[in-house]
């Protein structure tokens, strides 16, 4: 909240400090808000230290792909219905529809291998509806009258996007699992690139991402495989301990023989690739909030007119509720679980990219989506910073309470 205010009184409304021409810096905003997702799914990713085969999987593959589904339907109807173009209004809900990985990092999983279903949950539902709203996007793309290659008949579409998600799941897991494997033998064998952590980082998360665009797969959804697909390295090579409890007797000057020990080796490598990608996304999410706000602070008087305002608020009270429901129903969450789900559904940089993204592809066409995704992030910024951590709080204060009952019950 404060990087977003410090953003808009530095922006042309106030002190005009910063003087954001969205019409001539469309292409430059939505590579700052890519890179800045590009690390948050990285870092995502490497904290879902749990096995592919565990149930615990399947609340994040609910609340990522089918709550985002459903989402996208409800909101692009609702703004189809209000007077918007289809194309519009298709690609208005795509924009609006992935929650947040970069803005929802204090209530994501706290280390690698938490496994609470709700920090959970919701770290996998961040990492996964980036791209899954893509096809949303490229659609309502086609329906504003931009050239998408692909996209020529439904049979191509359905074509593109099984490739787009197959592919890009495998380009991430493959890449990810060659270079821990390489890096394991140079430094066992040889001893060779230790202390290159930050670098590795940023090599597998740039050639991720880039061997995918090259593949015409989902890039978001290839970068956050990478991520996962990495830590469960880690987690095949160090067992049930938690990476934290392998490393806990190292000390200073043992960096680099830790880093050589084949024992302790997986675990050094995830662990710092984890802390430098963790201290970079916040460099990301300061710089992005402050470009938001400026952007608030630019375009304050179309997003005060009522369809933005109205757009908004029914993807909060509305639409995330509604889906989040359906889409749970029959799962292993609780009540209280699927009340928190279904408030906790932060919009911020995602939001922000595909707005700029589609802009820049179609110009004026979907220059009314802008300040519809602005109302979003900071009506979202306010009410769930305002309110989610209090709400997590009493979450655990509440299931702290439940587990020492359920004890003494016991005894």
């Amino acid at each position: 909240m404060i990087y977003l205010a410090v953003g808009a009184i530095v922006g042309p409304a106030c002190l005009g400090l910063v003087r954001v021409d969205l019409a001539g810096h469309a292409w430059p905003l939505s590579v700052i808000a890519e890179a800045g997702l590009v690390i948050s799914l990285f870092s995502v990713g490497m904290h879902l230290r749990v096995k592919l085969r565990d149930r615990l999987w399947r609340l994040p593959l609910r609340l990522g792909v089918l709550a985002m589904v459903l989402t996208a339907a409800f909101m692009a109807a609702f703004v189809w219905m209000m007077g918007e173009p289809a194309g519009v209004a298709l690609f208005a809900a795509a924009a609006l529809s992935p929650t947040d990985p970069v803005l929802a990092n204090e209530l994501r999983v706290r280390e690698a291998g938490d496994d609470e279903p709700l920090r959970f949950a919701l770290s996998g539902e961040g990492g996964l509806n980036d791209g899954a709203a893509l096809p949303f996007a490229l659609a309502g793309l086609v329906l504003c009258g931009v050239p998408v290659g692909g996209m020529q008949s439904t049979g191509a579409f359905a074509f593109s996007m099984l490739w787009g998600i197959a592919g890009a799941l495998m380009i991430g897991a493959v890449l990810a699992t060659m270079c821990v494997r390489v890096i394991f033998y140079l430094r066992t064998r040889y001893g060779e690139t230790v202390g290159l952590d930050g670098f590795i980082a940023l090599g597998l998360m740039s050639v991720t991402y880039g061997v995918s665009l090259l593949a015409h797969t989902y890039a978001f959804v290839a970068v956050f495989a990478a991520g996962v697909a990495l830590r469960h390295e880690e987690l095949r090579a160090t067992g049930e301990r938690r990476p934290a409890q392998a490393l806990e007797n190292v000390q200073l000057g043992e960096h680099a023989e830790v880093a050589k020990d084949p024992n302790r080796a997986h675990a050094w490598l995830a662990e710092s690739m984890t802390g430098f990608t963790l201290e970079i996304e916040r460099l990301a999410e300061f710089s992005l909030l402050l470009l938001i706000g400026c952007m608030v602070s630019a375009h304050w008087q179309e997003m005060i007119e009522w369809r933005p305002m109205l757009y908004a608020l029914v993807l909060i009270f509305v639409a995330r509720p509604v889906a989040v429901f359906v889409s749970m129903a029959g799962s292993s969450a609780s009540g209280l679980q699927r009340w928190l789900m279904a408030w906790i559904g932060m919009r911020g940089v995602g939001t922000f990219y595909y707005a700029v993204w589609g802009i820049d592809q179609a110009g004026d066409a979907l220059r009314p989506v802008l300040p519809v995704a602005l109302d979003a992030i900071v009506i979202s910024v306010v009410l769930h910073g305002a309110t989610a951590g209090y709400a997590m709080e009493r979450y655990f204060r509440r299931k702290d309470n439940a587990g020492s009952a359920a004890g003494r019950a016991l005894e």
